[in-house]
């Protein structure tokens, strides 16, 4: 990625949460957003991690601080945003990033057991409305924002192997941003969606693991090759940039072309 300095920062001034900040997608947005201009919350529950990422964002020159938050945890979310306009100021960008699947989020219809159906929705879907509510009144304080919600490819189409909960609750990330786009356009808040494809992550790694599953889904993308944190983060920084100013209510796909077939 090209050095950017001074004013020529993408997100200069701008303040950011990204939940699932410690690993993944979310470090990698984190570090980017930092790199770009951007105060940045890293928050997750994994507090170790979360304060190693916050703190090597700001010895790199970066500003950066961890908070622990459970997102499926209403209360949490209230003390995050407010810590976050407290420490900064303001609110600009958030990230809902942060999510589930493993063999809770596998469960084919036949399978789904009601508690792991619930604890699934809780973290991908109740927790993307839950940040929204307490977040949006500050970033109407702001003069606008954006809400950058990561959904999934399996949020737009099906698939054999697919889980149930997982499907149901990137889909309804989908349309609640939609809706949330909609209603808040008027306080210059955008709110999208971005449909990641096969990336590699911690998430991911138990099943990239599994004989055969990585040559699989390297089959189905047309580009070849599994993506990469940094792939999705990119996108990101777009929608939380101003260079995204008439975009909202939409999916950003970054699938290597894998539902382009």
């Amino acid at each position: 990625m090209a050095s950017n300095t001074g004013d020529n920062k993408r997100l200069s001034g701008k303040v950011a949460i990204v939940t699932g900040g410690a690993s993944g997608i979310g470090e990698a947005t984190s570090r980017i957003f930092a790199q770009q201009g951007a105060k940045v919350v890293v928050a997750d529950i994994q507090d170790e991690r979360g304060n190693l990422v916050a703190g090597e964002v700001v010895k790199a020159g970066g500003e950066a601080t961890f908070m622990h938050l459970n997102v499926a945890n209403e209360a949490e979310w209230e003390r995050v945003i407010a810590d976050t306009v407290k420490r900064y100021g303001r609110l600009d960008i958030l990230v809902n990033n942060a999510g589930m699947s493993g063999p809770k989020g596998r469960e084919h219809v036949e399978q789904v057991q009601r508690e792991n159906w619930d604890a699934v929705m809780a973290v991908n879907a109740t927790s993307v409305v839950l940040a929204m509510k307490h977040a949006i009144p500050h970033m109407r304080r702001a003069g606008g924002g954006s809400v950058i919600n990561i959904s999934s490819i399996y949020g737009i189409v099906g698939s054999k192997g697919g889980g149930a909960a997982y499907h149901a609750s990137k889909g309804a990330v989908r349309i609640l941003s939609k809706m949330a786009a909609v209603q808040y356009a008027v306080d210059k808040i955008r709110v999208n969606s971005v449909h990641p494809g096969f990336v590699e992550s911690p998430m991911t790694a138990e099943l990239h693991g599994r004989p055969g599953v990585r040559e699989e889904r390297e089959s189905l993308t047309p580009i070849g090759r599994i993506g990469t944190p940094e792939d999705i983060a990119m996108g990101n920084l777009y929608l939380a940039s101003d260079e995204s100013s008439f975009v909202t209510g939409t999916e950003l796909v970054i699938d290597g072309g894998m539902t382009a077939q």
